[in-house]
């Protein structure tokens, strides 16, 4: 069952009642709007540009005034450094087409636009093809630091530039690769680890913690508590594939690597082991939510 949008207008995009969203019918045809685009496109063929509108590109500005300290206070350097070599403007949204090509010369991957959130097997096969499935919607600017789902923000602050660090890549490949083979409960695996490192993965560097994953550093409050807000608990693969997630919360616990290196050679070490096969790693009993 839809429901009910702008008048003659069917939704694509289901808001829930406590979106901050669902009341406002100019948000919601936005979403709509944007939705169809990435509909339409065609895997492989040049991304169209999402039409942003002024509220929009303040929405990325003003997430950003926020958010350029704390990446400078909490996140390794490495990442911040590529964010400059990426060219992620600071007053204005990239699109998904002026950055890929950058992307792909760094490290073979493209984003591609998708409606919204896909299933993690769907998600983790295309990495193991070089593609990023990308949102491009905005959040609503009525709350500019909260989304209920990833939004381009997201994915433009928290993943892109990182995708262009060799390392990183490899991990996201080699999930990818092992996703296409993998059981349901492999899958719950593969994305758990997934989502304790290249989400919401912490390191060490010059013995100070620092953030690595895409949901931290996305996110103005996440990034904040770091220090003082999450259980930390030493990096280790079997314990993540382990240890269900709440995508709809803080996180109650991150797991710490000594390095971002460490981190990145470890999470490889651990697929191409075949430590996310039944029968290998700890048993899975809850199925994986979704990734963006």
């Amino acid at each position: 069952m839809h429901q009910e949008g702008p008048p003659g207008e069917v939704d694509l995009v289901q808001l829930d009642r406590d979106h901050p969203g669902f009341r406002d019918p100019v948000y919601r045809a936005r979403r709509n709007h944007i939705a169809r685009i990435a509909l339409e496109h065609r895997s492989g063929q040049p991304v169209p540009d999402a039409p942003y509108t002024e509220a929009e590109h303040a929405v990325w500005s003003t997430v950003w005034q926020t958010l350029g300290p704390l990446h400078r206070a909490h996140v390794v350097s490495d990442l911040v450094d590529l964010q400059d070599r990426l060219g992620l403007q600071r007053d204005r949204i990239p699109q998904l087409s002026a950055l890929n090509p950058r992307l792909f010369a760094a490290s073979g991957f493209r984003m591609e636009p998708v409606a919204g959130l896909v299933a993690a097997r769907t998600f983790l096969v295309r990495l193991g093809q070089g593609v990023f499935l990308s949102t491009q919607y905005v959040r609503h600017h009525s709350r500019p630091f909260y989304t209920p789902e990833p939004d381009v923000l997201h994915e433009l602050i928290g993943h892109a530039a990182s995708l262009m660090h060799p390392g990183v890549a490899a991990v996201n490949q080699a999930m990818g690769r092992a996703a296409g083979v993998a059981t349901e409960a492999e899958v719950a695996r593969l994305s758990r680890v997934y989502w304790y490192t290249v989400e919401f993965g912490l390191a060490l560097e010059a013995g100070q913690l620092r953030a690595v994953g895409a949901g931290l550093l996305s996110s103005c409050g996440e990034l904040a508590r770091i220090h003082d807000g999450p259980e930390l608990r030493d990096f280790d693969p079997d314990a993540m594939g382990a240890t269900p997630y709440d995508p709809t919360d803080y996180q109650p616990w991150l797991y710490v690597a000594p390095s971002l290196d460490a981190m990145l050679n470890g999470v490889t070490r651990w697929v191409e082991e075949g430590r996310w096969r039944d029968g290998v790693a700890p048993p899975v009993t809850e199925g994986a939510g979704p990734l963006c």
